[in-house]
């Protein structure tokens, strides 16, 4: 079965450029497959999921989030959470509008696993069931109320500093995975913005306390080592 892959530059509600791409199988898709990738990579890292999905007749469409890969913007820094689920929203309605009836499956990686839980409690009945795969959606235990002060305040004085490192090792446990992340010239290296983490923290807080309402048909995938999330 053959496929099709394009790509191009949506505006964000910041009216920045914002990349996408999509793969399309050679017939009218089952489903289409809405993929948010996690903290400092993009949406090309997913070809194991477009290898195996398109193929067997599904679509499968992409988002630079802003600050990401070949999308505008400071690297992994955003003005408000939002942002990202609103840029995503309206790469959804695009999507909607040339697959009018076909199911969306909300794919969520790492952060896109965060992006995707609050993208959810405002538009889950747009979509037909999600994935989360080792979703970002708690805070941590060792992260304590005076950090998490301290990270408001950065936010406001000093949001564009980097404040923590990215660690590479808990990627995979697949050293091959960690060595193409690593050596991926659209993946960002460097620290963490004060803003991006504060901004992380309180929608962990928001999820957790509105999550009950999220009620589509949705599946978590959680690795019992992961030591990232």
């Amino acid at each position: 079965m053959g496929m099709k892959h394009q790509e191009g530059y949506l505006k964000s509600n910041r009216a920045t450029n914002v990349f996408y791409q999509y793969w399309l199988p050679s017939e009218e898709p089952k489903a289409i497959l809405l993929v948010a990738h996690g903290l400092a990579e993009h949406s090309g890292r997913y070809m194991n999921l477009v290898n195996h999905f398109v193929p067997a007749g599904f679509a499968v469409y992409g988002i630079d989030h802003i600050g990401h890969g070949k999308s505008e913007g400071k690297r992994v820094y955003v003005e408000r959470f939002e942002d990202f689920t609103k840029t995503l929203k309206t790469y959804f309605d695009t999507i909607r509008d040339k697959h009018p009836e076909t199911p969306v499956f909300l794919i969520g990686h790492s952060m896109g696993g965060l992006i995707g839980a609050a993208y959810l409690l405002a538009y889950q009945n747009e979509l037909s069931g999600a994935v989360l795969s080792g979703p970002a959606i708690k805070i941590p235990d060792h992260v304590s109320r005076a950090t998490l002060l301290a990270g408001k305040i950065l936010s406001v004085l000093m949001p564009k500093a980097g404040v923590a490192p990215l660690s590479f090792k808990g990627i995979s446990r697949d050293p091959a995975v960690v060595e193409a992340y690593i050596n991926d010239p659209l993946v960002h290296t460097g620290k963490i913005t004060a803003r991006l983490a504060a901004e992380l923290f309180k929608t962990m807080g928001h999820v957790a306390e509105h999550g009950s309402i999220i009620r589509l048909p949705i599946m978590i995938a959680q690795g019992s080592k992961d030591s990232l999330v």
